[in-house]
């Protein structure tokens, strides 16, 4: 909804709908009720970009993350600050823990605090319409459902087919995962399809769900190996699992990659910090933020925005030490 829209509703100007919303006296307290009236009803929020055009330090992105303490979600907020500071913008960055009560919390109040919204999302898109109601949402790895949401895709269907077939041309036909999500992950469909493709049965016992973090893939690793001790190789559907799932190899005395190869999912520069420093199905992290940014950006600013053919993020195989 924009000032046309609130004007057109009112049978008002745009200008005294801005002398309504700015309180000042030049109009009779019945015409202004009428625009408060219309505002309300048509969910409008005055742009502040459009104030920024006197006070452009004042422009704000903000950025929704489920949890900082993954290094995946700091890369991304990497590349949406260094997007922003090119523009001379700020960024807010919210981390909900992970949380859908939190999340809620957070979009009641960031949706009065910036000009945009974009990040990670679990409520649906109803409630995230009725939150943001006047400003731009671009939605990172989750198609938009709403006609007024854009998106950032993350497509790494090509990269896990890619890391499968490496596993399978060095000879490994027990290939197990850990899946971060207790119901399948679209990376657990994309790893299944890719052993399909390769000939490669998969049985249901060699995957194992855990969190996502270090603990959750050492865990999630220890369950498979216990039960299926004569898995060789592995993909993890993250690198901070992968990256657990190197230290509780250690721990059953295996060695990586000879007696278990191990690949993960993000290509984040912490694997090469570990030994064997992890091979991973790698995503520009940076890239995924700034073009959220540059999404943003554009529909703030009135500008044409990206095609969805831009918006997509492809994975690729990225071969270190651990497969």
């Amino acid at each position: 909804m924009t000032i046309h829209d609130v004007a057109r509703s009112a049978g008002v100007s745009r200008q005294t709908v801005s002398r309504a919303l700015n309180d000042k006296a030049e109009i009779d307290g019945s015409t202004k009720q009428r625009v408060l009236d219309a505002v309300r009803e048509l969910g409008y929020r005055p742009s502040r970009f459009a104030r920024g055009l006197v006070r452009p330090d004042t422009t704000t992105i903000g950025l929704v993350v489920p949890d900082l303490l993954n290094p995946f979600f700091t890369e991304v907020a990497k590349g949406a600050l260094e997007a922003a500071r090119a523009r001379g913008w700020h960024v807010v960055v919210h981390d909900t823990a992970d949380d859908p009560e939190q999340e809620l919390a957070t979009l009641r109040v960031i949706g009065t605090q910036v000009d945009a919204v974009t990040g990670y999302f679990g409520r649906s898109d109803e409630d995230l319409d009725r939150l943001t109601a006047g400003i731009p949402v671009v939605l990172i790895d989750r198609e938009p459902r709403t006609p007024r949401f854009s998106g950032v895709v993350i497509d790494g269907e090509d990269g896990v087919r890619e890391a499968v077939a490496h596993l399978v041309s060095r000879g490994h036909r027990r290939i197990g995962m850990l899946d971060g999500h207790p119901a399948p992950s679209v990376r657990r469909r994309w790893f299944l399809r890719a052993a399909a493709e390769c000939g490669v049965p998969v049985q249901p016992g060699w995957i194992a769900a855990g969190a996502q973090s270090v603990d959750g893939g050492g865990a999630a690793l220890a369950t498979l190996l216990a039960a299926h001790p004569d898995v060789t190789a592995l993909f993890a559907f993250n690198d901070v699992m992968a990256i657990g799932a190197l230290r509780e190899a250690r721990r059953f005395g295996l060695r990586v990659p000879a007696d278990l190869a191990v690949l993960g999912f993000d290509g984040l520069t912490l694997g090469t910090l570990v030994e064997p420093e992890l091979s991973s199905v790698a995503i520009d992290t940076r890239a995924v933020g700034a073009l959220a940014v540059e999404q943003a950006a554009r529909l703030v600013t009135g500008a044409a925005p990206l095609e969805a053919a831009d918006l997509i993020v492809r994975a690729r195989l990225h071969l270190r030490e651990s497969a």
